[in-house]
């Protein structure tokens, strides 16, 4: 996936997997579209929490499945949670109220977004998760000038 020898990395547990979500906000300073991809159970939120958490978030971190989109304004930041697992045409993001969400200096966190391909522009940052014996492995893959400073800057949290 990624070109770097950096990766895959392997986190064993779910504060690893918190942990990479918290060093993944440290490195995206500006706005950013990240999607998350990975199997049912493959952490994908608690990834999120962990971004979140890292960011100064004190509250809850609930999974958008039914919501589809959970917004979180920490300081200055604004991030976005969306899970399109339940989205059943690419149309309906136009709904969500996405194109807005777009255009503002924020960070999208979008989990599923192959139900969103075609509608969805190009992400900045791709992290990719699997299961595996030691528990997840994670590849992230840069897009852009935007998603490339933020790899670099998350290899040096490593």
């Amino acid at each position: 996936m990624n070109e770097s020898t950096f990766w895959p990395i392997v986190l064993c547990s779910e504060t690893e997997q918190a942990a990479f979500g918290a060093r993944l906000a440290a490195a995206c300073t500006g706005p950013a579209l990240i999607f998350l991809e990975g199997e049912l159970g493959a952490g994908k939120t608690t990834l999120t929490r962990g971004f979140l958490r890292g960011l100064g978030h004190q509250g809850a971190v609930r999974s958008p499945t039914y919501t589809l989109v959970e917004p979180y304004l920490i300081g200055t930041r604004r991030v976005y949670h969306l899970d399109l697992y339940r989205v059943a045409d690419p149309a309906e993001l136009e709904f969500l109220g996405l194109r807005e969400m777009l255009t503002e200096d924020a960070v999208l966190l979008i989990e599923w977004p192959e139900r969103g391909a075609g509608w969805l522009p190009a992400a900045d940052l791709r992290i990719h998760i699997e299961h595996c014996p030691e528990g997840r492995r994670v590849w992230p893959e840069a897009f852009g000038e935007r998603g490339r400073a933020c790899l670099s800057r998350l290899e040096e949290h490593f």
